[in-house]
């Protein structure tokens, strides 16, 4: 878990061969196990509903769409991966910001087909979603009313070009971090768009890591904008796993269903701990002044992120939350013509097929 490039500090063991690329190639070929094994076909006519989805995920099957789940863990799904399917959308504007000003070409055109990937990745989860029983045209109106919420990072300024780098780096990792374990959720659809997301977002967090490395091994001045980006993404992005474990509201739940396979901060520790070496790499220092080592946890101790900001920012109060879902008002407002010349074009599509059939 400790990265691509990375083995675990300080003698610890890494439990993955392969580090986080090895856990998501793990994952799609449990999925693929999983398959070939099969399950015995659905529950008995008089079998207890509730006690054969249990079966199926202790047993490390996949919960299908057709198949019978509690209502909780519908919902549950739905707001899990309608949230991330906004992130993807929502984190496209703070570093879409630098397309236009990306410093030569070739920075443009590979930051502008993550950018790119991002929207895929909505898209994915939002068809995940849709296996669920909801519409997408319903979870978009739902966060463009404010009635589902998206990832906090997304709602600080992107101020410089390292930003870019420290958002590839850091928010990426710990997406990547927080996402691998998804590859392993209990429910079918979900873990097998993640798969595929995961792969992409390491060719991200590379990406960010390289300008990093480029700025920091620069001049005096590229490598303080280096610093001043990690100064500033460091917490947010610790605060990315959430609330304390004591404070989660859903996250025992979560795990018991097999939707989360971790806790919130046995994911943020494990991210700690993965960038303490690549920071030392790239020559920038964590803005931590307690960050060591704990030779009896064989882990760092390092400083809780700023658990009330976090808070104040989900609730709205964030640098950029206003001017976030306005322009993703406006971008669906003015995209309304391509949705209704899509659905215009597969009417006609269908018509002739009817004539066609007669």
């Amino acid at each position: 878990m400790y990265g691509n490039d990375f083995s675990a500090p300080n003698g610890a063991q890494d439990e993955t061969p392969g580090g986080l690329l090895g856990e998501v190639e793990a994952a799609e070929a449990e999925l693929r196990a999983a398959a070939a094994r099969g399950r015995r076909g659905g529950p008995a006519p008089d079998e207890d509903l509730a006690a054969y989805f249990a079966e199926v995920v202790d047993a490390e099957q996949k919960i299908e769409p057709r198949d019978w789940m509690p209502d909780a863990y519908r919902r549950t799904l739905i707001r899990q991966i309608a949230q991330h399917a906004h992130s993807e959308i929502i984190g496209m504007q703070p570093e879409g910001n630098w397309i236009s000003r990306a410093p030569s070409l070739k920075r443009k055109a590979i930051l502008l087909a993550k950018v790119q990937d991002e929207a895929g990745h909505g898209l994915y989860l939002y068809a995940a979603a849709e296996t669920l029983g909801i519409s997408r045209d319903e979870l978009v109106q739902l966060l463009l009313d404010g009635r589902q919420k998206y990832s906090s990072i997304f709602n600080y300024p992107t101020l410089s070009w390292a930003d870019v780098g420290a958002i590839g780096w850091l928010v990426d990792g710990a997406a990547i971090v927080n996402q691998v374990p998804l590859c392993r959720c209990s429910y079918g659809p979900y873990a097998r768009a993640m798969i595929r997301v995961c792969k992409e977002e390491s060719f991200h967090q590379r990406q960010g890591y390289e300008i990093l490395h480029t700025l920091a091994h620069g001049t005096p001045a590229q490598h303080a904008m280096a610093q001043d980006a990690v100064d500033r993404w460091w917490y947010p992005s610790l605060a990315m796993f959430g609330p304390p474990d004591g404070d989660s509201t859903h996250s025992a739940q979560s795990m018991a269903w097999k939707i989360k396979r971790f806790s919130n901060d046995d994911l943020r520790q494990r991210f700690v701990d993965m960038c303490v070496q690549q920071a030392e790499i790239l020559g920038l220092r964590i803005p931590d002044a307690d960050l060591r080592w704990n030779d009896e946890r064989q882990a760092y101790d390092y400083t809780q992120p700023d658990y009330d900001e976090l808070m104040r920012v989900i609730s709205g109060d964030g640098p950029c939350n206003r001017e976030r879902i306005a322009n993703r008002r406006a971008a669906h407002a003015d995209g309304a013509w391509v949705r209704e010349a899509a659905v215009a074009y597969a009417a006609k599509r269908a018509g002739q097929k009817e004539t066609v059939a007669a």
